[in-house]
């Protein structure tokens, strides 16, 4: 067999969940297949973050040219040419966008089904500037375009499925969930000194809840200020942001004294964080899977999250689900995590047990499992097609 897989991801110096997927995937991918030549498509926007040196011989890595911002269009266009001058069998296109050459077939991850939502929908979501609205109307339209001719649709999740297969009308057989957990570099850290060195460099001087500052930070902000002033006073919020201008109801926090901020922390530093921390908090509004509460679940920081998107079936028992925006609910579980130890402990036992489930490689060979099926598909294999909706 031979595979072509889309990897600019691992070049061109970005973050974010399809940056992590490929990263994960890609090594666990190279390290279960001995037997299978792989292709590797990147470009030169970036340092590939692979050492092609220590690939084995079965890896052979393509870097394609990058010269503006309309390279990465051009490319998704014109990939298929480079994947068909290696005559592969199956292409996999992990970033939500793709187009096999004639003769592969084409295996598409969509991590959620936001793209191919209306349009309408997509542009009420995001700011109305004009370089937003213009990636967003690509996205959607090449998105859509993807999954039409796709042979498979991979996706994150079961929630993420059943909305994928609601919004484009795939049948369910060509659309298969394969869930993901995060990088071993998540784990529980024993080591007293190594985590302080990292709480007392980063300023952080009371016990903390952790967030991520994108993910609706505007009921986290409700619901400390319903908390008894007690533990206002001897806790604080900690958030880790990927934007270097974190939402208001965070910077209004920090104003207050509340809360701490931390801009792009590396991710040794996010371990060291998610070990230390009383607890995870992630109301997030959307999820396609929800990593970062699995990414707290190995630390060992119990989880309250809400109830939207996939998070409930990744959280599952192992943690406190909420309503997203229920400040209430959300200060109550909040209160009992910091004041009843039996409960912290007991979430924490079930979030190491839960973790465990969405551990690698057990992802990288249901992948592989999945290029053997879109190969075994008769015909041409192509799925469905799609209306383009606007």
């Amino acid at each position: 067999m031979r595979i072509g897989i889309d990897v600019r991801y691992l070049s061109h110096g970005l973050m974010g969940g399809v940056h992590t997927y490929l990263s994960l995937l890609a090594p666990a991918l190279i390290e279960r297949t001995a037997n299978a030549e792989i292709f590797l498509y990147a470009d030169d926007k970036a340092p590939f973050e692979l050492d092609v040196r220590a690939l084995p011989p079965n890896v052979t890595v393509r870097i394609l040219p990058y010269r503006n911002a309309l390279s990465a269009i051009k490319l998704d266009l014109t990939l298929r040419n480079a994947m068909a001058a290696d005559r592969i069998d199956v292409a996999h296109f992990p970033a939500n966008v793709g187009f096999a050459p004639s003769g592969a077939r084409s295996v598409v991850t969509l991590h959620d089904a936001i793209n191919i939502m209306p349009l309408w929908e997509i542009l009420r979501g995001h700011e109305k500037t004009p370089h937003t609205m213009a990636m967003m109307t690509y996205l959607h339209f090449a998105s859509t375009l993807s999954v039409r001719r796709a042979d498979v649709v991979v996706t994150v999740s079961e929630y993420s499925k059943r909305e994928i297969v609601r919004r484009s009308g795939l049948p369910e057989d060509r659309v298969i969930a394969v869930k993901y957990g995060p990088a071993p570099i998540f784990r529980r850290i024993e080591d007293r000194a190594a985590l302080d060195e990292v709480r007392i460099r980063l300023g952080v001087q009371r016990p903390f809840l952790l967030a991520d500052a994108i993910k609706n930070p505007g009921v986290i902000a409700r619901a400390w200020q319903r908390l008894p002033e007690a533990l206002r006073t001897s806790h604080q919020m900690l958030f880790f942001s990927r934007v270097v201008d974190p939402p208001s109801a965070v910077m209004e926090m920090v104003a207050a004294g509340n809360a701490q901020v931390l801009i792009r922390p590396s991710r040794s530093d996010l371990v060291a964080l998610f070990n230390q921390a009383e607890g995870f908090l992630f109301p997030s509004l959307y999820e396609g899977l929800g990593l970062p509460p699995i990414e707290a679940m190995k630390c060992g920081a119990p989880v309250i999250a809400s109830d939207r998107g996939s998070i409930p079936e990744v959280v599952g028992d192992a943690g406190v689900i909420i309503d997203a925006n229920d400040d209430v609910a959300l200060t109550n579980n909040i209160a009992r995590l910091l004041l009843d130890r039996n409960f912290h402990d007991d979430l924490q036992r079930r979030g190491f047990a839960r973790a465990e489930e969405f551990s690698w490689p057990k992802p990288a060979d249901r992948i592989l499992d999945t290029y053997r099926y879109a190969l075994s598909l008769p015909g041409k294999g192509k799925a469905t097609p799609m209306a383009v909706s606007s």
